[in-house]
């Protein structure tokens, strides 16, 4: 599994980039099929708290790529609920494919 990390108008530190690494190979434990995660990091509006945005693309073939984003205080806080949310949506899937195969 590829995993991109771009940071827009700055520079993410390595702590950051670990900490996203470590929570993107954890969703990659329960969903085996996932090929490339590319997390982008944005800092929104810089005079207001709750700027920091992480979106976040799962390519997972032969199904649809899927994307969440999230904006929180911090960067860590937004990969978490923005993983939160592919999690959800990676388990409709998941849902809707052993309802088909029954």
């Amino acid at each position: 599994m590829d995993i991109n990390i771009k940071s827009i108008h700055f520079d993410a530190t390595e702590n950051l980039k670990d900490f996203i690494n470590k929570k993107v190979n954890r969703l990659a434990r329960h969903y085996e099929n996932i090929t490339t995660v590319e997390v982008t990091l944005n800092v929104v509006k810089p005079e207001t708290s709750m700027n920091k945005e992480a979106g976040i693309l799962v390519c997972v073939p032969p199904r649809d790529d899927i994307f969440a984003s999230k904006v929180a205080d911090t960067f860590e806080e937004a990969v978490d609920l923005t993983l939160e949310a592919i999690s959800r949506q990676l388990q409709k899937q998941k849902g809707k494919e052993a309802g088909r195969q029954s």
